[in-house]
C-alpha cells in the first residue's frame, strides 16, 4: 500500500514539474510576430501578397521587412513561399 502511494505521489510531482517547465519555455506569440516597420514602405494591398486571402480573416497577418518594403501574408506559412521566389510576388505591388 505505501508503495503504491509513493509511486503515485512521484508521478504526480514529475507530471506537475514538467507542464510547469512547458508552460514558462514558450515566448508570448505577440514578440514571435512583433516586426519593427518603421521606415520601411508601407504595405498598399489589403489581401496577402502570396495567397491573395483578405487580410485579418485567419488572425493578424503575418509581417515582414523585405528590402525596405513591409510585405503582409494571410499567414506565417506564405513566408517561405514568397521567400522563394521574391520578384513573382513583389511585382503584384507595382500592379494598379
Amino acid at each position: 500500500m505505501k508503495i503504491t502511494i509513493l509511486i503515485t505521489s512521484l508521478a504526480f510531482a514529475f507530471t506537475s514539474c514538467s507542464k510547469q517547465e512547458t508552460a514558462t519555455a514558450e515566448p508570448p506569440a505577440e514578440s514571435a510576430t512583433a516586426v519593427d516597420t518603421a521606415g520601411a514602405k508601407p504595405y498598399p494591398l489589403e489581401v496577402c501578397l502570396v495567397s491573395g486571402e483578405k487580410l485579418g480573416e485567419m488572425g493578424e497577418p503575418h509581417v515582414i521587412v523585405y528590402e525596405g518594403q513591409t510585405i503582409k501574408f494571410c499567414c506565417e506559412h506564405c513566408e517561405p513561399k514568397f521567400r522563394k521566389d521574391p520578384e513573382k510576388y513583389l511585382s503584384k505591388l507595382e500592379q494598379p
